[in-house]
């Protein structure tokens, strides 16, 4: 499994992820849904701080997935994996944006 950095914009902000190349589409996909998400909030004009509206985000599209019927086709084990492998990507382009400041 080949991994390579992908440069991403989540909230006006550029992150710099790890990725491996078979899940680099499936990264972006979740890259552009988060961003709608956070988008959504900032927008509604009610959370300002980018931390708050992150959390938010979170808890919105974890609500979102807890609130799907798991019994019709979905596979867990799969969807745990890339779960685990976007937030380690995630955990990894937070830990290199504090470095920039």
């Amino acid at each position: 499994m080949s991994t390579k950095t992908l440069d991403v914009k989540i909230l006006d902000r550029e992150l710099r992820v790890a990725c491996p190349d078979e899940e680099r589409e499936d990264l972006q996909d979740a890259v552009a849904y988060l961003n709608r998400k956070m988008v959504e909030i900032r927008d509604a004009g009610k959370i300002a701080n980018v931390e708050r509206i992150a959390i938010m985000a979170a808890l919105n599209i974890a609500h979102e997935l807890l609130s799907m019927k798991v019994g019709k086709g979905v596979d867990l084990s799969d969807l745990t994996r890339r779960m685990k492998s976007m937030q380690s990507a995630i955990d990894q382009a937070l830990a290199e944006q504090d470095n920039l400041f």
